[in-house]
């Protein structure tokens, strides 16, 4: 049986290190962006073609965890695709559901990062999912697709009724909103997003998340989770809210972030670890990723998370209360080697 099944979208990505920026223009919210007009030579530091994709990137970090994982995707056969499978297969990632499909194109993203923020270009080619034949699984992680991949929801749901589910939605599937998304989520042992995500999902505005950890858990899935970048993580499991610092860590790029925190909790339930533990190990997987260039080269492995967590006995998350305000959304350690 397989620990956990990915399901979901691989692309290429192309990383540009934009040496400069034309001008960065900040709103009242600290909200930036990066300008540049027509026609502008903007300088780079370098270029990298990378493995992207967050399904690709769930089930090789599941598999650097010691998991026994493998990948539903579809790709083209062209040389990006044909690179994905034997990347994956480097990693031991069971491709027995990883279709190349003739005649079609792998999806690809261009990524510009500076000083640690970026902006995705993303291109998403046509697919004709069809929800294939899996075998047993103890999880099944479900996170980012294109359009046509809610006709997958009745076998999918089928499925899951045998397995336990993960869910990190992609903005496609965010697009379909709650009343298209219920089923699933009503199936989900744990649903995880960032604060932009969960606001658009409950339509809602507040930066409550006491509030929003719990209206999220009421749209069903047993265990509600809110990452909001440096502040950290919030977590509600229908009895108790959680919170989890993140890890003080320099930032070089932060694709791939959710995707290694998704992994990293649900690597810890598959270890029969409590939630309040599961985070730390959420939070660390994703602070060893924004480290390195793009999604996947920062993925942890097992034995170095555990000696990290080791090291750093204070690193944990606690139960917040119900009049309580977070003031501390950090973990500094007092001396730091890059992972």
């Amino acid at each position: 049986m397989l620990d956990v099944i990915s399901i979901g979208d691989v692309t290429e990505d192309v990383f540009v290190a934009v040496d400069r920026a034309a001008s960065v223009h900040c709103n009242s919210k600290n909200v930036c962006s990066l300008d540049f007009a027509f026609g502008t030579k903007l300088g780079i530091n370098k270029v990298d073609k990378l493995i992207g994709g967050n399904a690709g990137n769930a089930a090789i970090g599941a598999r650097r965890l010691g998991l026994n994982s493998a990948l539903y995707a579809e790709v083209g056969d062209d040389s990006q695709g044909i690179r994905l499978k034997e990347a994956l297969k480097k990693e031991k990632v069971n491709t027995k559901y990883f279709f190349i499909k003739k005649g079609q194109k792998t999806n690809y993203s261009v990524v510009l990062y500076y000083k640690g923020e970026r902006t995705i270009l993303v291109h998403h080619e046509k697919r004709d999912y069809k929800f294939p034949k899996l075998q047993k699984a103890k999880w099944v992680y479900l996170t980012s697709m294109a359009k046509g991949s809610e006709k997958m929801f009745p076998k999918l749901l089928s499925y899951l009724k045998k397995t336990k589910l993960g869910f990190n939605p992609g903005t496609y599937q965010l697009n379909l909103g709650l009343n298209k998304l219920k089923p699933i989520l009503k199936q989900a042992e744990f649903v995880c997003m960032n604060t932009e995500e969960a606001q658009k999902l409950l339509k809602t505005n507040k930066r409550d998340f006491l509030y929003l950890t719990k209206k999220l858990q009421a749209t069903g899935p047993k265990i509600a989770i809110i990452t909001d970048g440096a502040n950290g993580t919030y977590c509600y499991d229908g009895k108790d809210h959680w919170y989890c610092p993140i890890y003080d860590v320099p930032v070089v790029e932060r694709t791939g972030a959710g995707d290694a925190f998704s992994t990293g909790f649900l690597s810890a339930l598959l270890y029969n670890k409590p939630i309040q533990e599961a985070l730390a190990w959420g939070t660390l997987n994703s602070a060893s990723v924004v480290q390195k260039v793009g999604p996947q080269e920062g993925l942890i492995k097992l034995n170095k998370l555990k000696a990290i967590h080791k090291v750093h006995p204070k690193f944990k998350s606690r139960k917040l209360t119900k009049k309580e305000v977070t003031t501390s959304n950090r973990y500094c350690p007092k001396t730091h080697k890059k992972w």
